[in-house]
């Protein structure tokens, strides 16, 4: 595969639909064959390979890092999962989760709780719903969740100090992958591997047809 015709867009457009179960790549294999690209060509075309090859290797790489900054600001673990909470109710397929499992739990303790916890009925006209379904958590519409969750974690941040401490951490890991993506070489393996999960993801596409 011809990675330096691959653009930016199409190569995010394939992390989002490749398969992130897949195991993390040898270290010794990962941590192997570093060299100068010849050109900004060859570095172009590297760096896609590589972010594609070992996406997983990275994904756990600033991760830890992450984790190394969150040590020395404990409270930022709690900020952190919080803001990430408030962002993930903007799905709705997550709210719609969250909330059906939330309401399970709490039925088996307290029938009448679950019950005040149902979203309201959306009136019909003509056999369609006279406005756009709207997303409720718990009983109560999901822009109340995402205010409440992004102001406490907010105020965790401020309490914390732990943002910049966070944002730097990120940064580092995020450095830390393009140095690697720039210098380990691709090998033959990468290659083949990413050509067998290109021709997966077609098949797969030409199969649902």
């Amino acid at each position: 595969m011809d990675w330096g015709n691959v653009t930016a867009e199409d190569l995010i457009d394939a992390l989002r639909e490749v398969d992130w179960s897949s195991p993390p790549r040898p270290i010794s294999e990962f941590f192997s064959r570093f060299t100068v690209p010849r050109s900004s060509a060859k570095w172009n075309s590297r760096l896609k390979c590589n972010l594609y090859y070992y996406r997983t290797n990275y994904f756990i790489m600033i991760v830890f890092i992450l984790g190394l900054g969150f040590l020395r600001r404990p409270l930022a673990i709690v900020a952190a999962f919080l803001t990430a909470l408030s962002i993930a109710f903007l799905n709705d397929s997550f709210a719609g989760t969250f909330s059906e499992k939330v309401t399970r739990t709490v039925r088996q303790f307290s029938p009448h709780m679950a019950a005040k916890m149902r979203p309201p009925l959306t009136p019909v006209i003509r056999g369609r719903p006279s406005s756009k379904r709207a997303i409720y958590i718990c009983g109560r519409p999901r822009w109340v969740f995402v205010m409440v969750f992004a102001s406490v974690s907010f105020i965790l941040w401020f309490i914390s100090c732990g943002l910049l401490t966070v944002l730097w951490s990120l940064a580092f890991g995020l450095l830390a992958t393009l140095l690697h993506a720039s210098f380990r070489t691709p090998n033959l393996k990468a290659r083949l591997n990413t050509f067998r999960e290109e021709f997966r993801a077609v098949w797969r596409n030409y199969s649902e047809l």
